[in-house]
């Protein structure tokens, strides 16, 4: 089936943020049973859930502006790894609560401010969309604010581990804002928000939590990239088996 060019922009668009919030997601289930404390297992569940209703909406979005019909499901049991778009930053291993922490605020601020801004587009379902998710992702984002306080502030041990964690996925979040065509071209018209205009207030957010907590602004000498074009680490893989074991094994099966 033929489909126009502003289709396939908004489909490519859909996919890259799906594919954040469900690889996202599914990293996140790891820690439940594993968390620090019973609330935080129930906490880091509902952070989990939420991101997996995203995904929903969003690669179900991309099969029917791709003109492919594929659902969500198709998109997230039936691709192969380097059919994924997610930004590297997300498939990052957990390490321990203090990396998780880290990843968790530097993703949700990005996430808040892109979806608060895209709640304003001219495509009626990504705005609906995004409407609700920025509520959303505004607890994810004090949830994660909250922890980076706690433990930037806590003891000598907590401090080092959460600034380890900072060091460890700042190289990471350069990717979440790389220039990419389609998406200035959506926003040219209206229809998104080209990720890269939103790094400033970005550094200003996640700047102003840093210094509450006393923590320090890593400064990489290295920036990671490939996880939109497809190209993952190699953490990627055994995820993304584990995320589509059961379809895989029983392609035919219903619930």
């Amino acid at each position: 089936m033929a489909t126009d060019a502003v289709s396939v922009d908004v489909a490519g668009y859909a996919l890259r943020l799906g594919d954040d919030a469900l690889v996202l997601s599914q990293r996140l289930c790891a820690w439940v049973t594993r968390a620090p404390t019973i609330e935080e297992d129930l906490a880091i569940a509902s952070i989990a859930l939420d991101l997996l209703g995203h995904a929903r909406v969003l690669l179900g979005h991309t099969g029917e502006r791709d003109g492919t019909g594929r659902t969500e499901d198709d998109l997230a049991y039936l691709r192969t790894e380097r059919q994924f778009r997610n930004a590297l930053l997300v498939e990052l291993p957990n390490g321990d609560f203090g990396t998780t922490v880290a990843r968790q605020l530097v993703f949700s601020c990005y996430a808040l401010l892109l979806y608060t801004a895209l709640a304003r587009s001219a495509e009626p379902v990504l705005a609906a969309f995004a409407a609700r998710a920025a509520k959303e992702v505004e607890y994810h984002r004090m949830h994660a604010a909250q922890w980076t306080v706690r433990l930037g502030l806590g003891t000598a041990e907590s401090h080092r581990r959460m600034q380890a964690g900072l060091d460890q996925v700042w190289p990471y979040t350069g990717e979440l804002f790389e220039a990419d065509a389609s998406a200035e071209r959506l926003d040219a018209s209206g229809a998104a928000v080209a990720p890269a205009r939103l790094r400033s207030a970005w550094e200003s957010e996640v700047g102003a939590v840093l210094a509450d907590a006393g923590l320090t602004v890593p400064q990489p000498n290295w920036q990671a990239t490939g996880g939109r074009a497809g190209l993952h680490t190699e953490a990627f893989g055994p995820l993304l088996a584990e995320l589509q074991a059961v379809r895989r094994q029983y392609p035919d099966g219903s619930w």
